[in-house]
């Protein structure tokens, strides 16, 4: 039933859009005419079809990236129709103004000659080309913001900072999503741009996967480059767990986390779940923790902050990686005050927004508080990273792929 409402709405949509078509085109060559009132259907009829396959068929026959075109293609199309309806509404109430205003400027009583006023010829064009904008960005950023990976530079001062540590170049990567590549040449190049940034040491902050382990397998060859002298440090995000999959059993479950963790190991990855490590020079310390998966509201909370800081009195400096951003505020800042720097991700900067100078939007501000960039309450900072990989739409407008080189400074 659900897809049956689905086909009578975008038939709809295209039988009003389909009007401003037939307008646009009145005045062009037959055989172009022609060419675009029918081409204008064919989106259509593959948007159906692959709503029928979804609905009647096996959407996990294919990978999760046929999956994610698939969709995208779907809201694009009617994402943008939508706008350009919108366009054609506004004709459509000025058209019925005009024709309310000659009915009773003429009398009740008498014959309306001409009472159908044509569609604007310039409006309907408008809206075609409106349509065409989100269409084309949508396009764009898969093709080209997918995989524009760029490097954000960040110094964080910190008054403890042990004189050894004084000048360390951190790097971080976030939220992977291995499942969702497309571009395995792109993805090399991304860890070949973090390597020639020779940080001291690495962390990434989760989601390595969309939902099952498996989806690393090709890509460990890849990330097994990212390298550095003090170590490369992970944690787990809330897609690692498979928490969004339906499981045969739950030993199936476990077991494919299991190889998640492992796959982590082999790519000589220091995961921490829910435990820190110590970096010493000069025999001085800072401790890094790692915090499994905790964020605030519906997200998984397999996270244990008190075990994982357990032992770490001894640190000049803590350093905290846990995915999830809310868990800045909910826990580290009121009962963690003595962690000095969180790094997170999570939120993907939304895969969308605008960044020009200092300024920066995206509909994901309204979801989270600390959504990209830096972020500090008294003497405590929080990093989210916009992401390296995306999920679901499988692309990046104006909020592009991002590695982070952090520098800590006495101060």
């Amino acid at each position: 039933m659900t897809m049956f409402l689905f086909v009578f709405f975008f038939l709809l949509i295209d039988y009003y859009f389909f009007q401003a078509v037939l307008v646009a085109t009145k005045n062009i060559a037959p055989a172009w005419k022609s060419g675009v009132r029918i081409g204008f259907w064919v989106p259509t009829f593959l948007c159906i079809v692959a709503l029928a396959w979804w609905a009647l068929g096996n959407p996990y026959y294919f990978t999760a990236t046929t999956r994610s075109f698939i969709i995208t293609g779907i809201v694009a199309t009617y994402f943008s129709k939508i706008l350009g309806i919108i366009v054609l509404f506004t004709d459509d109430v000025q058209r019925g103004v005009r024709w309310v205003v000659r009915f009773f400027s003429r009398g009740s009583g008498e014959s309306l000659p001409g009472s159908a006023i044509p569609r604007s010829e310039f409006l309907s064009k408008f809206a075609l080309a409106t349509t065409a904008i989100p269409f084309t960005a949508f396009a764009y950023g898969i093709i080209s913001g997918a995989h524009d990976y760029r490097i954000k530079r960040v110094t964080v001062k910190l008054k403890n900072l042990p004189k050894s540590f004084d000048g360390i170049r951190i790097g971080q990567i976030s939220d992977i999503h291995s499942g969702s590549f497309w571009n395995k040449t792109a993805v090399k190049g991304g860890v070949e741009m973090m390597m020639r940034e020779k940080p001291d040491v690495i962390f990434f902050t989760g989601d390595l996967v969309n939902n099952e382990s498996s989806e690393v397998k090709e890509y460990v060859p890849v990330f097994e480059k990212l390298k550095a002298p003090l170590g490369v440090f992970s944690i787990t995000g809330n897609h690692d767990y498979g928490d969004y999959k339906t499981w045969a059993s739950q030993e199936e479950k476990k077991k494919n986390f299991a190889d998640l963790v492992q796959a982590h190991k082999i790519m000589g990855y220091d995961i921490l779940m829910n435990e820190h490590r110590f970096l010493e020079l000069g025999g001085e310390k800072i401790a890094i923790i790692g915090n499994e998966n905790w964020g605030a509201g519906r997200f998984s909370k397999y996270g244990k902050l008190d075990l994982a800081c357990q032992g770490t009195d001894e640190a000049a400096v803590k350093l905290l990686l846990s995915h999830d951003p809310t868990h800045w505020d909910a826990q580290v800042r009121p009962n963690h005050p003595d962690i000095d720097v969180t790094f997170a991700g999570h939120t993907h900067g939304f895969q969308f927004g605008v960044e020009i100078g200092n300024f920066k939007w995206s509909p994901v501000q309204y979801v989270y508080k600390q959504w990209a960039d830096l972020y500090r309450e008294g003497d405590q900072y929080i990093y989210v990273n916009r992401g390296f990989g995306f999920l679901g739409y499988p692309g990046r407008v104006g909020m592009p792929p991002e590695l982070t080189i952090m520098e800590l400074k006495r101060g």
